[in-house]
């Protein structure tokens, strides 16, 4: 399986290597930044990158070629439809929520704000409204009494995100199309940046 990573940051940096030991190939990583150290990393492990010409979208032609599946890690930019549909299986992103709750930016701080007691991740199709794709695949955690957001992330969502986009790049490996299922718009909410 080909992939693109779209990403930054930490997080974008342990899916790479997440995927680099999944027997997939990495054919291109793009990012918003040059100095991003997503892009190092890629670049150290001989891996093409590509800088987005507009941080807030991802175009076609920055897609690998032969690409398969394009995955999003800790990137706020959107996939154009061009882009998408570039990829054999479109894209799939993480998002550290249980879609449709707390969509848009800051959603673990929302969900600590909001005293949640029960987190999540989600992998999603990418698609036209952020965070709205169908589902491919869903997990929880608890959230311990007094725990802020980024020991939240640290300890549960982020080795929940990587678990989970392995289980569906295992999926698409098997069955050749991304799992699906519908969200259930009754049950979103939007979390509003917190800045």
């Amino acid at each position: 399986m080909r992939i693109t990573l779209v990403g930054s940051r930490h997080f974008g940096v342990t899916t790479l290597n997440m995927l680099r030991e999944h027997s997939v190939s990495i054919v291109r990583v793009v990012v918003a930044d040059a100095e991003d150290r997503l892009a190092t990393s890629a670049k150290a492990a001989g891996i093409e990158v590509a800088v987005q010409a507009n941080p807030k979208l991802v175009v076609a032609s920055e897609i690998g070629p032969d690409t398969d599946l394009i995955i999003t890690a800790h990137s706020h930019a959107r996939i154009g439809k061009d882009a998408l549909a570039a990829a054999k299986f479109g894209g799939i992103g993480y998002h550290p929520s249980l879609l449709p709750r707390h969509r848009g930016k800051a959603a673990v701080e929302w969900t600590i704000k909001e005293g949640d007691p029960i987190a999540g991740g989600t992998i999603y199709h990418l698609a036209d409204v952020m965070d709205a794709g169908a589902i491919a695949a869903q997990d929880w955690c608890f959230v311990k009494k007094g725990e802020t957001a980024r020991e939240l992330w640290e300890r549960a969502l982020a080795p929940l995100g990587l678990k989970l986009l392995a289980d569906v790049i295992d999926y698409v490996k098997v069955h050749k199309a991304l799992p699906s299922k519908v969200q259930d718009e009754q049950f979103a909410t939007l979390a509003p940046s917190l800045s």
